[in-house]
């Protein structure tokens, strides 16, 4: 029995290339692009601990000082910090126009299996508008997991 169990801190990325990994896993990667010394940043830091403790290996939860990796203010166009991306795979579209349009593009099964941005912000979120976003994505609680 252990009294003081570690918990789960979010990843830190240190170069882009580390995120192609947690591209390929099926689960929602949520990333949070921050400075040293931000106040706002300070903030979601706390947030951003409390998800990576809640979710665990339920979602993949990546904090990346845009000062230190080098290409993130491009890539990913950052403009302020803190800036929150979630990046998911979309939801298979059901309805006749969506067949329609999945029958005239032949990489529609593979666009599936690709992760997109699926929601972003600049500034301030609240915990509990990240919990509902990462749920609504495909993450998953360790309890509800059982």
């Amino acid at each position: 029995m252990a009294i003081f169990r570690r918990r789960p801190k979010p990843r830190r990325l240190r170069d882009l290339s580390e995120l192609d990994e947690l591209l390929d896993d099926p689960r929602p990667v949520l990333l949070d692009f921050y400075q040293v010394g931000c106040a706002p940043c300070q903030v979601m830091d706390g947030i951003m601990n409390e998800l990576a403790a809640e979710f665990g290996d339920g979602a993949h939860i990546v904090k990346v000082d845009v000062g230190r990796v080098p290409g993130a203010i491009e890539a990913f166009r950052i403009r302020s910090t803190p800036t929150l991306v979630l990046l998911a795979r979309p939801r298979a579209e059901d309805g006749k126009r969506a067949r329609r349009r999945g029958a005239s593009r032949p990489n529609a099964a593979k666009d599936r299996r690709r992760k997109t941005q699926r929601w972003r912000a600049s500034g301030l979120v609240k915990k509990d508008q990240l919990e509902r976003l990462l749920l609504a994505n495909g993450a998953r609680r360790p309890d509800a997991q059982s």
